[in-house]
Order: C-alpha cells, then sequence, then structure tokens
C-alpha cells in the first residue's frame, strides 16, 4: 500500500552515504563540545590573566607535589586557553583536525585542572566535567564534521 507524494509533503530523510551509525546525541553534543571548548577557553584566558596579574588571587599552597607559583600556573592556563579558545572554534566550523586536537587538548586541560585542584576546588571539577563530556562527545561521534556546518 503506497501512497501517492503530494507536493509538499514530509519525506524521511535519504539515509547517509557509508551507513551513518552515529547518534543524533552526539552529533548535537559535537556541536555543544565546541562551544564548550570555546567558552571554557575565554575562562582559562581569564584565569590565566588573573593568575599572572595578581599573586594573591588564588590561595597559596605550601606542601603539594605540583607547586608551581600562581604565575605559571597563569601561564599555563593563559596557554591553553588560547588554544582552546582555536580548537573550539574549529570543532564549530566544521575541521577534521579540530576533533583529534579536541579530544586531545580536553585530556590535557583535564589534566591540568586535576593538578590545578588545591588552588581552586570548585572550579576545577566544573572543568574536568566539562572536559570528560567534550571527550565523550567528540570520540563518540561518527558523523562528518562537515554535515554539521550549514552551508
Amino acid at each position: 500500500m503506497s501512497q501517492p507524494s503530494t507536493p509538499g509533503a514530509a519525506r524521511p530523510a535519504d539515509p547517509r552515504p557509508g551507513g551513518y551509525t552515529g547518534s543524533g546525541w552526539a552529533a548535537g553534543g559535537t556541536v555543544f563540545a565546541g562551544v564548550l571548548l570555546f567558552v571554557d577557553g575565554i575562562l582559562g584566558v581569564l584565569k590565566g590573566i588573573a593568575g599572572i596579574a595578581s599573586n594573591d588571587v588564588y590561595t597559596r599552597i605550601n606542601d603539594y607535589v605540583f607547586k608551581f607559583s600562581v604565575t605559571s600556573w597563569g601561564w599555563i592556563h593563559l596557554v591553553l586557553g588560547v588554544i582552546l579558545v582555536l580548537v573550539g572554534w574549529g570543532i564549530l566550523k566544521g575541521a577534521t583536525w579540530a576533533r583529534a586536537a579536541g579530544v586531545a587538548l580536553a585530556s590535557l586541560n583535564l589534566i591540568a585542572n586535576f593538578m590545578w585542584l588545591p588552588y581552586t576546588p570548585v572550579w576545577a571539577i566544573v572543568t574536568i566535567a566539562i572536559d570528560v563530556f567534550v571527550i565523550w562527545a567528540l570520540c563518540t561521534d561518527r558523523s562528518n564534521p562537515s554535515d554539521l556546518v550549514r552551508s
């Protein structure tokens, strides 16, 4: 029993070539991951500037294994933040290189914030959670990155 097609009637979307198996959640998560990386990068830049500009913004830690000066941590967060902004922008533009770079940099940012944990525990945990989501979203989406960008 087939129905005649009428003009303007909704038709199911054509399947993607290559047997698309990714989920809609992951594809939407990839765009959201790009936004999160971009925003996390901006916040990292601000965190870095605060650490560089003033040594008494963050709590000083006396006996900590990963003890760096607050200025050193500021430079680490500033550089990571700038790179995260660029990679987040690349993900939003649909660049293929940005996905792999996003996973690598989100992992690096996760490690840096784990080491930064005693200085600002709440914000470090929030950033770690964001990085875990970004890594998940970029690793589970199997769609073509250029399909995410609207022409």
